[in-house]
């Protein structure tokens, strides 16, 4: 049996917006296609939402001349604290959202990752979730 070797990532990234503002920004889909799994050059042009738990989404785009889906099921939706879902069928994705005085802090665990693929997927993540701070409110750092 040939298994490949999956880890857990974790990212934290802090905004000067309110956690509802930040939370909101994961489902609703004209929003999240500016900035979750999209760049900040290319936004993603089909963003389908469900947002309940049990609901699906779809994030469809092209990049050179393929499709490209990010697609998955919500497993909780904790309004505006937390938020967790399963991404391509394996992984599991959960966001915390903690109110601070000044803004708030995500911390987001993405789960089942293979491990070949982990320093690209923190990566990404770390990307996203800086595109996310520049667009509600400003980056207080990570």
């Amino acid at each position: 049996m040939n298994s490949v070797p999956r880890v857990a990532i974790r990212v934290t990234q802090r905004f000067d917006a309110p956690a509802a503002r930040v939370f909101n920004a994961w489902l609703d889909p004209g929003f999240a296609g500016r900035w979750l799994f999209a760049t900040a050059m290319r936004p993603v042009p089909s963003v389908k939402i469900d947002a309940r738990a049990g609901g699906a989404f779809r994030f469809e785009d092209r990049r050179r001349g393929k499709p490209v889906v990010q697609a998955g099921r919500y497993l909780e939706i904790a309004r505006p604290r937390r938020l967790a879902f399963t991404l391509s069928g394996r992984a599991r994705v959960s966001v915390e959202i903690a109110p601070l005085e000044k803004g708030c802090e995500l911390r987001l665990l993405h789960q089942n990752v293979p491990q070949e693929q982990a320093d690209h997927v923190e990566g990404r993540w770390s990307g996203m979730l800086y595109g996310l701070a520049t667009l509600v409110g400003g980056d207080n750092g990570r």
